[in-house]
């Protein structure tokens, strides 16, 4: 076996036995009727009188978590630039980063419904969790370009936004793409729980309808769907974050 196939082995053996546990949990019932066996919710989802319902929630919870995404993408760059561009402020910006993000998504549900709205209040909610990933990644990225060129721009008289796009923009790279493959889940996962305050529609929405009347089969088919997408986005981030890694790292 060679050392490149190993790791994707190990990967795929522990995927088939956590599958084969959950669907045994499941059989024997060892949990209750909470936990039904994993074929019951592969059926569910398989069922084409099921699609309509959460093919629905879920373009819902996808379009909230990469309107989010990208809204939150495009603060934490701007910040973690602004940062840079003005020290002076870097301090006071790190502060506030960590205060938002240390406050939880269901204590800031109830401002952000007075603000944007039942419907917008999912999106903000990933843009939030998205902006402090990205802010302390770029933060990062952006202190790591080697000395030697930043003295040799310095020497040569180059403005400080000359310097930052052509020597600390480009090894920023890598970090960010780290963040990013680190935000990617928390979109899924932001845009659900911002659908628990009144969304009309969306997997968040399922969930709280699938409690409230004791539908497991749903339940447990909507949690696939969300891991399934985060997933999904993560391997995309990944992808990336590697591309971008062999070339700049």
């Amino acid at each position: 076996m060679t050392s490149r196939l190993r790791p994707v082995l190990y990967g795929v053996s522990g995927v088939v036995v956590l599958l084969v546990l959950a669907e045994l949990i499941g059989q024997l019932g060892l949990l209750g009727t909470t936990w039904p066996p994993l074929s019951t919710v592969v059926a569910f989802l398989l069922d084409p009188d099921n699609h309509t319902l959460l093919g629905n929630a879920l373009a819902a919870t996808v379009t909230e978590a990469l309107i989010g995404g990208a809204i939150g993408i495009a603060a934490g760059v701007f910040f973690a630039l602004l940062a840079v561009l003005v020290p002076v402020l870097a301090p006071g910006l790190d502060r506030f980063a960590a205060v938002i993000d240390a406050v939880p998504a269901v204590a800031l549900a109830p401002f952000l419904i007075l603000i944007l709205g039942r419907e917008g209040t999912p999106v903000l909610v990933v843009a939030l969790s998205v902006t402090f990933i990205i802010y302390i990644s770029m933060s990062s990225g952006l202190s790591v370009a080697s000395h030697p060129y930043q003295d040799l721009f310095t020497v040569l008289g180059a403005r400080r936004g000359t310097r930052l796009g052509l020597v600390d923009l480009p090894a920023a790279l890598p970090k960010f793409f780290d963040g990013l493959a680190l935000a990617a889940p928390a979109m899924i996962l932001g845009a659900t729980i911002g659908e628990w305050f009144g969304a009309k529609r969306g997997l968040g929405v399922l969930f709280i309808s699938a409690m409230q009347n004791y539908r497991i089969d749903l339940l447990w088919a909507a949690a696939a769907l969300s891991v399934i997408c985060s997933l999904i986005i993560y391997g995309i981030a990944v992808a990336a974050q590697r591309a971008v890694a062999r070339r700049f790292a």
